[in-house]
Order: structure tokens, then C-alpha cells, then sequence
């Protein structure tokens, strides 16, 4: 990654200002801030940034307003929302306001520099997501096939369910993200002009994916580079064969899913699958 590249950080809280500084001290990157979202509109309309980090909850313009007007003054600006009261709706509005992540705080100096430079480091069409239907409990989308989509939109879902013990928060985050990277990478070859549909579904009893990808499907007895297909015999007997057909290592995602997920059903062509994980609390 290029160095000297801009970060406008904007919160009201000085504290937040000091941690995230130095949380990004090793970074080669130059941070600017503000502390309202009035000022950071004024930054922006006088000079551009590689990134903005906002607060959500500030006294007059909040972060989501804010977001809004970088989109209508600075379109293409890529803005991580972070907030220290989550919600549904807060996350729900952020992809609408089509935020490139969300970090809920406290958040570990390795999420911070991962987000940041993920966010730095990517190429973004304002419709690598889009909205088709969007409310906390239900939610439905299609994405470009883009591998770093995956994980902006896999972070999103993950603050989703932040209500959930931290076990069961993994897991369900876990056996989406691989689902979905196996809807990009293999249903739509990875092809940014293909799409993949997503729809997530939130109950009192429990939590639905549904993933569609515009690929041919497949059929389990025809993945010989997939974990799913070795034996007891042959635990890792899929590692040699990707290595032949020189596909990257890996091949566990839907044996990872089987065992992360409490119903795991495929569409007869194979290019449909839902997830569904029950809450314990229920």
C-alpha cells in the first residue's frame, strides 16, 4: 500500500481521538481530526481523504447524516461508521447509507488496522452492495463477486447479532462468511459484473441466510477439492487435488458450515443454500 495516504477521523470524544492514534501509529497513513460532523463537511468539501472514520452518535450532524451528505458532496469517499451503542437499525442504515464497514467500540487495535487498510486498499463501486429490501429482521441484497465484499458484508451481518454470546456469534459469522465466499468464488467465478443475492432473516427462534449465486450449481458427489468429500482414511486427500487443479488451499468451508450451522439445505441445482442457526435463548 502507497504511503501518505489521508484518514479524516471525526468524533466528539478527545479519548477516542488519542486511542485511534495510536492504535495507527506504526501505520504510514496521515490522520486529520474533527469533532462534529459540521466540521468534517467542511474538510471534505475544501480538500479530499482516502478514508473517514465517524463517530455515529455526535452532538448536531451524527455520523449516519454525515455519511449521507459525504456521498452527496464527495461521492466515492469510502467512510468506516464506529459507534459505542450498536443496533439493528444502526447497522441496517449504515449499509443503506452504504458505508464501506462498521466497528462497534471497544474495538482491538488489530480490527482497527485491518478495517483501515482493507478500506485503503480497495477498489469500490458504489454498488458492490446493493439494497433490495432493507429493516433489522429482514434484510435482502445482491453484491458484485468480489472477494473483500465478502468480508465488508460479512462484518456487517456479524454486528448484526451482537446480541449473541461470543461462541455463537463466531460461529454463525464463521459459516456465513464461508457460504458466501463459496457463492463469489465458485458460483460467480469472482466475476465483478456477476451477482450474488443474499437475504437475512432474523426471528425470535432463530437466524436464516439465504444465499443465491448465479452460477451452474454442483452436486456433493462431484467435489473432490472440497473437505466434505475426503474419508476418514484420507482426511486431507482434497488438499492434493486443488493443489493439482491449482486452486488455492483451502476447501473447508462447507465441512466448517456443517459443523457451525443447525440446518444447512441446498436447492436441487446447487446454486441456493440456507442457513439457519436456532438461538439458545429462544
Amino acid at each position: 500500500m502507497p504511503p501518505g495516504k489521508s484518514i479524516l477521523l471525526v468524533d466528539d470524544d478527545p479519548v477516542t481521538h488519542d486511542l485511534v492514534r495510536a492504535m495507527l501509529a506504526r501505520e504510514p497513513h496521515h490522520i486529520e481530526g474533527v469533532f462534529s460532523g459540521e466540521e468534517a463537511l467542511e474538510k471534505l468539501l475544501d480538500g479530499e481523504y482516502d478514508l473517514v472514520l465517524s463517530d455515529i452518535r455526535m452532538p448536531g450532524m451524527d455520523g449516519l447524516t454525515l455519511l449521507n451528505k459525504i456521498h452527496e458532496e464527495r461521492p466515492g469517499t469510502k467512510v468506516v461508521v464506529m459507534t459505542a451503542e450498536s443496533t439493528p437499525a444502526k447497522v441496517v442504515r449504515a449499509i443503506h447509507e452504504k458505508a464501506f464497514n462498521y466497528l462497534s467500540k471497544p474495538f482491538s487495535r488489530d480490527a482497527l488496522i485491518e478495517t483501515v487498510n482493507a478500506a485503503l486498499d480497495s477498489v469500490v463501486a458504489h454498488d458492490d452492495i446493493e439494497v433490495v429490501s432493507a429493516r433489522p429482521d429482514w434484510i435482502s441484497l445482491q453484491l458484485r463477486c468480489k472477494l473483500a465484499t465478502a468480508d465488508r458484508l460479512s462484518q456487517f451481518f456479524r454486528e448484526l447479532n451482537a446480541d449473541l454470546g461470543p461462541d455463537e456469534r463466531d460461529s454463525v459469522s464463521t459459516a456465513f462468511r464461508e457460504l458466501l465466499m463459496n457463492a463469489i468464488e465458485h458460483g460467480g467465478k469472482a466475476d465483478p459484473n456477476q451477482r450474488v443475492y443474499v437475504t437475512y432473516v432474523r426471528t425470535a427462534r432463530c437466524i436464516v441466510y439465504y444465499i443465491r449465486d448465479p452460477g451452474e450449481g454442483f452436486s456433493f458427489e462431484n467435489l473432490p477439492h472440497a473437505a466434505v468429500s475426503n474419508t476418514p482414511e484420507q482426511p486431507f486427500e482434497h488438499a492434493a487435488i486443488r493443489n493439482q487443479l491449482g486452486i488455492r488451499p483451502g476447501g473447508f468451508g462447507i465441512l466448517l458450515t456443517r459443523n457451525f450451522a443447525d440446518e444447512l439445505v441446498y436447492s436441487a441445482k446447487g446454486n441456493e443454500v440456507m442457513l439457519i442457526k436456532y438461538l439458545n435463548h429462544a
